[in-house]
């Protein structure tokens, strides 16, 4: 009897997202069509719909922390999870700020003549219908509603079941603005099941679906990567890194290393490694101890040598992204070790120079091979927010179609149109 009721239960889960697709399917005809204007003010109208339900919002958001909890969710995922005023006041600004954003639709990308008469442009167009899967964070339904509206395209959203609640209020000020503007409310859709089995439909719906999108942890992208029949942008873990050159500036080193791991450890930006070059590291090192005081720093025998603060590290701590008050130190001989380290252990995500020396600065930004370089920066500025895109949808650390904050650009594509006074081919 339990094999059959199971049967039936994903029997109704297919059918579910197969009319979630067909509505998805529908609705991408009509954004993608749709005025700047009619877009615009749904933005605007969702940002207003956030504000006027805060109370819900955060109340719905309690019974997920507290579910949360009693299912043993660590300090991370509780803060990513946690929403209050400030935190749905930046979900709305985050919306108005994408509603001032130029339309990445229609835009002219190129335009030519060719001697055969053909006048040919490439135009950005809409992808279509977009997944996006992810874990934990309610605010991630809101930015990416608002990224697929803007940019034309309709969404299929499955959040964590974590944040079932707080996403499905939020979910309800989309479905507000946009009917305020007098657009579908199946532009956004969200998957009212916390099945897993509801995942696995939307990976093989190839017939409504043109891209997925997961955001979440090595679990669920590797799921994603196995099972997915149809094209996937990754958003995949965070393991940051920072270098400090021998001539980087010490106040800046440690105002940005502070920063970089302490701000908020829960992100996907928060530095997890820092590269200390050897002729600076008795100096620096017990300094940046002091700056991470309430941070627990694994180095090699080397630097646990120069401060007994630091514990000695294993070598699965220069692969891990922590997700907490924790870092990792390794001391190098000189920059080329440090590109090689850091090329090495890096997820591809973020990793950062400190140096005053511009020239020694480029070599590494050029040579290092992840989606955001930086340098004299805290990596806690990667998010497509801090980069003017208004929000993001995740950081791609893939190399096809997009790579880095995935904003609303990088939600289009594009298709040529050809002109001609009746040309034919010889």
């Amino acid at each position: 009897m339990d094999k059959e009721m199971k049967a039936i239960q994903e029997d109704n889960v297919a059918q579910q997202m197969q009319q979630i697709g067909v509505n998805a399917k529908q609705a991408a005809s009509i954004i993608s069509t749709a005025s700047t204007e009619s877009k615009n003010k749904a933005l605007v109208e969702i940002a207003k719909a956030l504000r006027s339900k805060t109370a819900e919002i955060i109340s719905a958001n309690t019974i997920d922390i507290e579910a949360g909890k009693q299912k043993g969710l660590d300090k991370a995922m509780i803060d990513r999870l946690a929403l209050d005023e400030n935190r749905i006041e930046a979900m709305a600004s985050g919306l108005e700020a994408i509603a001032k954003l130029g339309d990445p639709v229609g835009r002219e990308l190129a335009n030519w003549e060719r001697p055969n008469g053909l006048n040919i442009s490439r135009v950005s167009v809409p992808l279509g219908v977009i997944g996006i899967i992810y874990e934990s964070r309610p605010n991630v339904t809101a930015d990416a509603g608002a990224l697929c509206i803007k940019s034309g395209n309709a969404a299929i959203l499955r959040g964590g079941s974590e944040s079932f609640n707080s996403s499905g209020i939020i979910v309800e000020c989309i479905h507000q603005g946009l009917q305020a503007a007098g657009l579908p409310k199946d532009i956004i859709q969200i998957v009212p099941t916390t099945d897993r089995a509801a995942v696995g439909e939307l990976l093989t719906m190839t017939e409504y679906v043109d891209v997925i999108v997961p955001r979440g942890g090595k679990g669920l992208c590797k799921r994603v990567q196995d099972e997915s029949k149809v094209p996937t942008l990754q958003h995949l873990d965070g393991n940051c890194h920072i270098y400090v050159n021998e001539r980087a500036d010490s106040e800046i080193a440690i105002n940005v290393i502070k920063n970089a791991k302490l701000r908020r450890t829960g992100i996907c930006g928060a530095a997890e490694s820092l590269v200390i070059d050897k002729t600076i590291a008795e100096n620096i090192i017990p300094k940046i101890c002091d700056a991470l005081e309430s941070c627990e720093i694994r180095g090699d025998t080397e630097a646990c040598s120069i401060d007994s603060r630091i514990k000695q590290a294993s070598d699965e701590d220069w692969d891990t992204e922590y997700l907490d008050s924790i870092i990792s130190l390794k001391i190098v001989g000189d920059i080329q070790e440090a590109i090689s380290f850091v090329n090495k252990h890096s997820s591809g995500h973020t990793d950062a120079i400190i140096a005053s020396d511009d020239e020694v600065a480029a070599e590494y930004l050029n040579k290092i091979d992840s989606a955001i370089v930086m340098q004299n920066t805290s990596t806690q500025f990667a998010d497509g927010g801090e980069f003017g895109m208004g929000a993001e949808i995740g950081i791609s650390t893939g190399r096809l179609h997009a790579r880095g904050p995935v904003g609303v650009d990088q939600l289009t594509t594009y298709k040529y149109v050809v002109k001609s006074d009746g040309a034919v081919r010889p």
